[in-house]
């Protein structure tokens, strides 16, 4: 066939079979494509920030959300400790007083969600950005969540996953409490009822380095930026509590494997223990005082805090029907062992047996 013959003959339709000896042609899947674009910086960069416009809207309507809920409840701490030591109630006179509470926990809180989700985008996960939860009262917000959006097979994912959430909180966690501590004072404890806020192997560690010993009849009045701190120390032990779906159950399965279920089961039962025991502990001690009823009651309570979690992560666990299971022979590396003890440490570091309790003098 002549050059002008080639260049005259029209080309095949598609649906005309292949040249004979032509291997035929396969559809690239998607996740190759995917995975080649990878290898270049632009592509490698944008593993760890990609989302789909649809699913980018809520989150950041939920942080702007959130961020003026933690102002509102941060100037609300602000008007507080300005009556507890003496001072002025802020600068402004608006919620923009708040700003080092808000600003303190929400950087506890959105390093522990970006943890999760950078360490789910090394090991390729689809998940979502965090969706944050604002509430005008209380803390300020209810933390944050993550969907991820497909199965995590490797026991080396799951504990990465699992653990760099915490991890990464506890990094500007430590830095604000010891500032937030730096900037409190020491006072007389109040003659009408107040909360006592739960002391922790790390908190008081860190109040004696920070503010040195304490008088009898003395306590530390925190800062906001403090209060913000130990809120975060609060949301991250309970995270790692080994139980269901939360941080602390994702590192337990990835450690334990099939001994996970019983890990579980136990520490189920411990929260329901300890919900009742601290709140016989005290009960009793204030009935032997010969406390009013009211007092009595309220001492009983303490532990009530425990048995609600205790009945949420039952709640959770029935309708997630357990932990997903992963490849049980994948077996971790001793540097993962070493991360995942590191959880467990901190979650002894920051254990509090009664997080916040009303005192009557």
């Amino acid at each position: 066939m002549s050059d002008r013959d080639r260049r005259d003959t029209p080309p095949p339709d598609d649906g005309d079979e292949p040249a004979q000896g032509s291997p035929p042609e396969v559809p690239e899947e998607p996740s190759a494509g995917w995975r080649r674009r990878l290898r270049t910086p632009l592509g490698a960069a944008a593993r760890f920030v990609a989302a789909e416009p649809r699913r980018v809207l809520a989150p950041v309507v939920l942080f702007v959300a959130t961020v003026v809920s933690t102002l509102y409840v941060g100037r609300l701490f602000v008007e507080a400790y300005a009556l507890e030591v003496g001072g002025p109630p802020g600068e402004t006179g608006t919620i923009l007083d708040g700003w080092p509470y808000a600003a303190a926990l929400l950087g506890i809180l959105l390093c522990h969600e970006m943890g999760h989700y950078l360490a789910a985008r090394i090991h390729g996960i689809p998940v979502s950005l965090p969706y944050f939860i604002p509430v005008p009262f209380f803390f300020g917000t209810f933390g944050a969540v993550i969907r991820t959006r497909g199965r995590i097979r490797s026991r080396a994912a799951l504990l990465d996953v699992g653990a760099a959430g915490p991890l990464a909180g506890m990094v500007v966690a430590i830095p604000c409490m010891i500032a937030g501590l730096a900037l409190s004072e020491i006072r007389p404890l109040p003659t009408e009822p107040y909360q006592l806020e739960g002391q922790s192997l790390l908190y008081g560690l860190l109040k004696r380095l920070v503010v040195g010993p304490i008088p009898e009849g003395h306590d530390v009045f925190l800062h906001p930026l403090a209060w913000a701190a130990w809120i975060g120390f609060l949301v991250t032990m309970i995270n790692l509590i080994p139980v269901g779906q939360l941080d602390g159950g994702h590192v337990a399965y990835a450690l334990f494997g099939r001994r996970y279920r019983q890990v579980s089961r136990w520490a189920h039962r411990a929260l329901v223990a300890l919900g009742l025991g601290t709140g016989l502990y005290f009960g009793l001690q204030a009935a032997l005082a010969g406390r009013e009823t009211a007092d009595i009651a309220a001492e009983f309570a303490v532990g009530g805090n425990w048995l609600v979690w205790a009945l949420i992560l039952w709640i959770m666990n029935r309708a997630t029907r357990g932990h997903p299971p992963v490849d049980e022979d994948d077996r971790l590396t001793p540097a993962r062992v070493a991360l995942g003890s590191t959880c467990v440490v901190v979650f002894v570091l920051l254990f509090m047996s009664v997080p916040l309790r009303a005192v009557t003098p």
